[in-house]
């Protein structure tokens, strides 16, 4: 079969893209915006990509269309599907539909950590040797790849899949959120918080779409939700049919930190040993419990789980230390909501104690473009020494949000704010670039302006 994928670059559709194409499939796809780490996944995988929408792609004649949610009407391509009634479908229900179907779906929801902790989970199973199939919205680098198919080697033993559920749309013709096709028989809720300000009106709006996955966990399995989250029990009291349990400062699951990078894990009280690893921060030792719990409920001991974390490497673009070039650090991470920025900052100032924090920060989701957590901004970025803007397409004007700030440089053009971080920092500074984007390639750019110093 030929499958065509519209918005083929996002995260979750280049997943979809990798399964459909070791399924055995003919894959093609088109994207706006062609960038890494996905299309260098893409490329590996020998998956042909035209740049934007044009509807000349419906002479590539393919059996269907897998419609990102990223595409709207009077995209022209998708106009021409429509009125030539050529088939198309969703990328969350082609997969429940070919992939899914038949498997123990293992599912992260959650507005933060989804990500991270989908990884740990997987590597958790691979670890220990159940093989899981998954599709993760970025690059764990335990495995190099963001979406494989199982390989189930025991006879009457579950297929195992993890997958990142995440609560945006599924697409312009099903406006519900991707992961209520998931399905799952085992289901993390790390937290919920208002995001997605393009689609949901307010936190009451999405806690309702989090009742809807749900209602849909079966009797037989389990919800594994953060008791330090009051939208999530409020979620759960307006009706839970499946086993429970709770990971967080009061929940079954806890941990008492040791040190910087070494905390211990418990259950029930009852200490289940030392987990040493290279994350920090405590959003990190949450993430570690809840894939430690969810892994519990397939048979996985908490001890072969710490194990596994111990050599746990994280995802790209999550803390990921890019360079260290005469003594500065430059980082890369996703952080873009202002609770992820915070915890993201409050984690690295545990590790570097008072060395300087460069922040540079695009608020690029639809949600700071639309101004609607500004003000929380400028609360998470407290921990930083040193802030700079990137200001692009934006509803408000930044400089008027930090004018009263005087360590908050606002820019709109790459190459001038590329300058001026580089005239700024000095040896044992740590520069982080966060963003959901590619950041113009702002990141090679300064490292490049060090490296010619």
């Amino acid at each position: 079969m030929h499958i065509h994928i519209l918005g083929i670059c996002g995260t979750f559709m280049a997943g979809i893209a990798a399964l459909a194409k070791a399924s055995g499939h003919k894959v093609t796809g088109c994207d706006q915006n062609v960038y890494p780490p996905m299309s260098t996944q893409l490329e590996q995988l020998g998956i042909e990509i035209t740049e934007g929408y044009n509807e000349n792609q419906i002479k590539l004649n393919p059996d269907i269309f897998i419609i990102g949610n990223v595409i709207s009407r009077e995209n022209p391509l998708i106009e021409s599907i429509l009125n030539r009634k050529l088939l198309y479908q969703s990328g969350p229900q082609w997969l429940y539909e070919n992939i899914l179907y038949n498997k123990w779906v293992l599912a992260v929801a959650g507005t933060h950590g989804k990500t991270t902790t989908s990884s740990m989970l997987a590597w958790i199973l691979e670890f220990n040797e159940l093989a899981p199939g998954f599709l993760i919205g970025g690059i764990p680098n335990n495995f190099k790849v963001s979406a494989r198919l199982p390989i189930n080697n025991q006879k009457n033993s579950p297929t195992f899949f993890v997958i990142e559920a995440d609560e945006y749309d599924t697409a312009f013709f099903d406006k519900r959120s991707k992961f209520i096709h998931y399905n799952p028989n085992t289901l993390v809720l790390n937290n919920l918080e208002f995001d997605h300000a393009d689609i949901f009106e307010n936190i009451e709006h999405i806690e309702t779409h989090f009742h809807h996955l749900i209602r849909i966990v079966p009797s037989i399995g389990k919800i594994i939700f953060n008791d330090d989250s009051a939208s999530i029990k409020k979620v759960l009291k307006k009706g839970c049919w499946s086993q429970n349990e709770t990971f967080g400062s009061k929940g079954k699951w806890s941990y008492q930190k040791v040190n910087v990078n070494e905390f211990e894990v418990y259950f029930e009280k009852k200490s289940q040993g030392n987990l040493k690893w290279d994350l920090i921060g405590h959003h990190n030792s949450l993430n570690a419990l809840a894939a430690i719990a969810a892994a519990k409920h397939i048979g996985i001991t908490p001890e072969k789980s710490i194990d596994a974390l111990a050599k746990f490497q994280n995802v790209k673009k999550r803390m990921e230390l890019i360079e260290s070039i005469k003594s500065i650090n430059i980082y890369d991470d996703f952080a873009h909501h202002p609770t992820a920025i915070e915890t993201t900052l409050e984690g690295l100032r545990s590790k570097i104690g008072n060395d300087r924090i460069l922040a540079v920060i695009e608020p690029s989701s639809n949600t700071m473009k639309l101004g609607s957590m500004k003000n929380d901004l400028l609360k998470s970025l407290k921990t930083a020494d040193i802030i700079f803007c990137f200001s692009k397409n934006l509803t408000w004007d930044p400089k008027f949000l930090f004018k009263n700030i005087s360590n908050v440089t606002v820019m709109t053009d790459i190459d001038i704010l590329a300058n001026k971080i580089f005239s700024t920092c000095r040896p044992k500074d740590n520069i982080i670039f966060m963003s959901n984007s590619g950041f113009s390639g702002l990141q090679n750019k300064v490292a490049k302006m060090l490296k010619n110093e």
